[in-house]
């Protein structure tokens, strides 16, 4: 079957004096007069009819690819329960189950569980599931839970009575995020989006009243900011914000007294961002007001202006304060050195901070962070950790004995021995002579003579790290020769928030640099070579692959894109999209700004394609995904179609009915996983079935 080939129709507009030239405008928007019937949707199935014709005669090797990846997982999987109030909770899979049900069981009588979601139940009749918030009014008697059945990610919000297994007749659509209750176990608070699926309200639902008669509570009217909620730790407040990649504030108000007026606690400032957590009369507030990697502060609750802010932990180069959680008795502090998680542990009596320390782990690169933490007055919190080499691990740390207590390790049925692969973390050198870090995991006895094939991820954007952490599936390819690497590239703040701003802006082409300079460096060290090196992203990880891959061709053996970011210049000129105002602050505004205009121009993949020979390329989208519309990806692939002189693959596969994380399923999931390896072992000449 031959490739689709998509129509080019004649399209460009002028912007601060250029003229751009975008041919496959109308896969975005087929009401253009001078497209009278562009099929769209039919060109989208045209592209995965092209896909399932090429995957086709590999199905046998993808069914076995997938049966090893499944036999990875356990059949029957239940997470550690959590206590909250007078019930402990806790998520399982039953056998071969797609999705998971959630259950509780009194205290005093922890063996009678009850179902409280039925995940495969309500998944039953749908192709895509997901389920969104989920909480528990204070009482234990009502539950909230939310669901998308598309992947657009504009969730339902149910209630039911766990009393009378009655659920209510208060849906509430177009809501996002976690839904919050108020302490009189009355009132729940919940996010509202618009149609550019912006969560730009909160609202306040009253139970027992009709759905039209929910109070607005706060309203953002600044289209780049989001609106989020929480709760403290304490449970004493609701908690709103609002805020951009850049800059945010929160607003509170007493559980107790739902029907106030949300206090403001700093007004927004440029560049400020700051989170809180309450505990005894005092918030706890994590800002960058005085050093970029974040200084923890408190505050009396009656005084929370930033004139009376007491410094807890100072702001240091050396540490990068990532979060905190206030306990009765602790300050548990999420942070960062030279790119290593920490857990710092602030000891209170009677408010005087009378001592503190880290948690030592027992290995020396690794991941960790808070996990599941219901309840206020504990001596002991949740983590969990795990390293490249490690799988997931649930700990309990008994703060005053210093005493990690392991609760559960991930199960792998069919096998898993620690010993059969090393893990290292290098610094790489760039370009411009920043020493850029990379973990790799590989098996013992790879040579390193260059032979063997590498698999290089990377991300790089929104100030998000991309921790070490393990992965069941990546054995399939380290078992077939391969090492895995994670590129810890700038754009990320792996290394602190100076390694995020160093990515973004004006300081973007970093984040592709490094990423090259990262292969070209395991390559001189005998890892791979060059066209024996595997690289996958997703989302903005997919930009980085369309810019590598403009960069760099000749250095890739194959590449993955995944809901890729690719058309940036049109994307951020299109202020009505969902995510575009919200995103000026990561990439500049090229509606008011030439020289944001010409950078973003000279390296969006979309706008820099050429003519030339290229590697094997997958290429995923989602028809409903909000976050990276489907048509960025389309239009690359027909782009990309017209120039490509080479005769190797170029796949596109669009989920029709999911969003941006593909398929809902983690059985389906795992079988999307098991089409990219096979796309990657035939590529590479490695294994064809």
């Amino acid at each position: 079957m031959k490739p689709p080939v998509a129509r080019k129709v004649p399209h460009s507009f002028s912007h601060h004096g250029v003229t751009v030239e975008d041919p496959y405008h109308w896969l975005k928007d087929p009401k253009y007069p001078e497209v009278e019937d562009p099929h769209v949707l039919d060109y989208l199935q045209a592209e995965n009819a092209y896909f399932a014709s090429e995957m086709r005669p590999h199905q046998g090797f993808i069914d076995r690819l997938f049966a090893e990846l499944k036999a990875r997982e356990p059949e029957e999987d239940s997470s550690v329960p959590y206590l909250q109030g007078e019930y402990l909770y806790q998520w399982c899979y039953e056998k071969d189950a797609q999705y998971r049900i959630w259950r509780r069981a009194p205290v005093s009588s922890p063996d009678d569980w009850v179902v409280i979601v039925d995940e495969p139940k309500l998944a039953s009749q749908h192709d895509y599931f997901n389920l969104g918030g989920l909480a528990v009014s204070p009482n234990a008697r009502y539950l909230a839970y939310s669901v998308d059945l598309s992947g657009a990610e504009r969730f339902t919000l149910n209630l039911l009575d766990l009393e009378t297994e009655a659920l209510l007749d208060e849906s509430i659509p177009n809501t996002l995020g976690s839904p919050v209750w108020s302490a009189d176990n009355r009132n729940i608070f919940y996010l509202v989006v618009n149609e550019q699926w912006r969560p730009y309200q909160v609202r306040r639902h009253h139970i027992g009243e009709p759905v039209n008669k929910d109070t607005i509570v706060y309203e953002e009217a600044d289209t780049s900011f989001f609106v989020g909620i929480g709760k403290t730790q304490s449970e004493a407040f609701i908690l709103i914000s609002a805020g951009d990649h850049v800059t945010s504030e929160v607003r509170y108000l007493l559980s107790d007294s739902p029907e106030e007026t949300p206090t403001l606690i700093v007004a927004r400032r440029t560049g400020h961002t700051y989170d809180v957590d309450h505990r005894e009369g005092f918030f706890y507030i994590r800002s960058n007001a005085r050093h970029k990697n974040f200084e923890l502060f408190r505050t009396p609750i009656d005084a929370p202006e930033e004139s009376r802010w007491e410094s807890i932990i100072a702001g240091s180069t050396e540490h990068y304060l990532t979060g905190h959680m206030c306990l009765r008795d602790f300050v548990v502090v999420e942070e960062r050195q030279h790119g290593l998680d920490q857990i710092r542990i602030i000891e209170v009596s009677e408010n005087e901070h009378i001592g503190e320390h880290f948690i030592e782990f027992p290995e020396p690169a690794y991941t960790v962070g808070i996990g599941t933490n219901a309840t206020y007055a504990m001596d002991s919190i949740r983590l969990n950790y795990e390293s490249m080499v490690t799988p997931d691990t649930v700990y309990d740390y008994e703060i005053r004995n210093k005493n990690l207590v392991t609760r559960k390790v991930q199960i792998i049925p069919s096998g898993y021995d620690a010993r059969l692969f090393r893990t290292e973390r290098l610094m790489v050198p760039a370009r411009d002579g920043v020493h850029v870090p990379v973990s790799i995991v590989y098996p013992r006895n790879l040579p390193r003579d260059g032979s063997a094939p590498l698999y290089l991820y990377g991300y790089g954007a929104y100030g998000s790290a991309i921790t070490p952490y393990f992965s069941t599936n990546r054995l399939s390819l380290m078992e077939r020769g391969f090492a895995v690497a994670i590129a810890h590239v700038r754009g990320g703040d792996d290394l602190g928030y100076h390694w995020y701003e160093d990515g973004k802006l004006d300081k973007r082409t970093n984040t592709f640099n490094d990423f090259v300079d990262i292969a070209r460096h395991l390559i001189d060290a005998g890892y791979t070579t060059a066209g024996r090196i595997v690289i996958s992203g997703g989302s903005a990880g997919g930009e980085l692959m369309g810019a590598a891959l403009n960069l760099a061709p000749d250095l890739w053996g194959a590449v993955a894109a995944h809901v890729p970011f690719v058309d940036v210049l049109n994307t951020m000129l299109d202020a009505s999209l969902p995510l575009t105002p919200l995103e000026w602050p990561e990439w500049g505004n090229p509606i008011e700004d030439p020289a944001a205009f010409t950078l973003i121009r000279s390296y969006s993949p979309y706008d820099q394609l050429r003519a030339g020979a290229y590697p094997p390329i997958l290429v995923t989208a989602g028809l409903n995904d909000p976050r990276v519309t489907y048509w960025e990806p389309a239009k690359y692939v027909a782009k990309l179609r017209t120039l490509k002189t080479d005769n190797n693959w170029l796949l596109l596969k669009t989920n029709m009915g999911a969003g941006h994380r593909g398929k809902s399923g983690r059985f389906d999931a795992l079988r999307e996983i098991a089409e990219e390896y096979v796309f990657i072992l035939v590529s590479l000449s490695i294994e064809t079935g």
